[in-house]
């Protein structure tokens, strides 16, 4: 199972249109996947799930099991003040360590009002989960000026398009 994770607690968001953008795209593959939306968090699991609390907050679980249940990952990754948002970060770090992600595969795709793309966010993301054992796939799309780039559910550069189908070819090869 691929699961396509929209990195933001923010809504509305991009990162969940383009999570569900990618979502088709991977239908038209015939491959299964699921998405985890960061803006279901549990209000208050920095305080209820992390640290001493891993696998004690129920709610937090229930997300933490879409985890568990996937070989695959594709993480929607908006760039906040040059890297990626702290509640993704938070997200990680209440799943259970060191096993979560070791040994299993990942790809990214970046996302920015600005003219990078999220580039930083990507790599910072890219070291974490390296860190924690990931595989991560070498193609990294990403939409700059996503307000402009991403209308009605598509993606209007015809070249990041091509780079987002590429990446989901790799990914199920990988």
């Amino acid at each position: 199972m691929i699961t396509i994770i929209s990195g933001t607690n923010r809504v509305p968001s991009n990162s969940i249109k383009i999570a569900e953008y990618y979502q088709k795209l991977l239908k038209k593959h015939g491959v299964e996947s699921q998405i985890l939306d960061l803006s279901k968090l549990p209000e208050k699991f920095i305080f209820s799930a992390l640290y001493e609390n891993t696998g004690k907050d129920p709610d937090f679980n229930v997300l933490s099991d879409f985890i568990k249940k996937s070989d695959k990952f594709v993480f929607i990754v908006p760039e906040y003040n040059n890297s990626f948002p702290g509640v993704l970060k938070g997200f990680i770090d209440g799943l259970s360590y060191p096993n979560t992600f070791k040994n299993k595969k990942g790809a990214l795709v970046g996302i920015s009002s600005g003219v990078m793309g999220g580039a930083l966010a990507l790599s910072h993301l890219t070291d974490i989960l390296n860190y924690l054992g990931m595989n991560v796939l070498a193609i990294k799309p990403r939409i700059s000026r996503v307000e402009n780039n991403f209308k009605e559910g598509v993606i209007l550069d015809p070249f990041v398009s091509s780079l987002i189908e590429s990446q989901v070819n790799a990914l199920i090869e990988f």
